[in-house]
């Protein structure tokens, strides 16, 4: 019975994203356009290589991975989310931007994924944006991540702060519209990354952005 249970915790998850964004995906980026801060500067600080390998753990749209293809034309790009209903508007939104061939989706649970579903035993640059703060097992898919930056490589994270600078009210109701989307920014973040740092042997720059809008973070692997 135990050996069932995380895969029948993974079917469970991949089925409530997948009823979330049934029929959300088709108006998503639009939507978060004006709330997802950071995701462009974390793509720019990507800093990926000719050649370099990169994963976006939790896709969702593509939109992410068709900015990274755009930028770093000869990166191999790889992406994977649990919900088959983000995976089919990414592999359209990769289709009609003529990156198709560039980039390599994949379906997976960020609590449980393995580097090898790429045939890679690592990456050298991988990246969470928004994603951290949907996960109810968000601790495993972040010490996941840090397991899977290759030497020399690193992995970035932007994710809802806990809004210290703004009023509030805002807050108050930032929280509340994103608990209706199952999302639930964490408190512990920065601490838990502070952890999982020491643990892999990482070097950690954890900082607010926005007036405490956002935590945006860079783990990094020595050569």
């Amino acid at each position: 019975m135990t050996d069932h249970a995380p895969l029948a915790a993974a079917a469970s998850a991949a089925e409530a994203m997948d009823g979330i964004y049934r029929w959300q995906r088709w108006i998503y980026d639009l939507t978060r356009k004006y709330y997802l801060l950071g995701r462009d500067r974390l793509i720019a600080d990507l800093d990926a290589a000719d050649g370099a390998s990169v994963l976006e753990i939790g896709c969702g749209t593509g939109r992410n991975l068709v900015a990274a293809a755009r930028r770093y034309p000869d990166a191999r790009l790889h992406g994977f989310d649990i919900s088959g209903q983000m995976l089919d508007t990414a592999r359209r939104a990769l289709l009609r931007r003529a990156l198709k061939q560039r980039v390599t989706l994949g379906r997976a649970d960020a609590t449980t994924f393995d580097p090898a579903m790429f045939g890679r035993p690592a990456f050298e640059r991988l990246y969470i944006s928004y994603t951290l703060s949907m996960i109810p097992g968000w601790r495993l898919a972040a010490e996941r991540a840090a397991a899977a930056i290759a030497p020399g490589g690193k992995l970035l994270i932007v994710d809802f702060g806990q809004q210290e600078g703004l009023p509030r009210w805002f807050k108050a109701l930032l929280f509340a519209w994103l608990r209706r989307f199952h999302v639930h920014p964490s408190a512990e973040l920065p601490g838990v990354l502070a952890d999982i740092a020491e643990r892999h042997g990482l070097a950690l720059d954890c900082r607010s952005l926005y007036r405490g809008y956002a935590v945006y973070a860079v783990l990094r692997r020595p050569t």
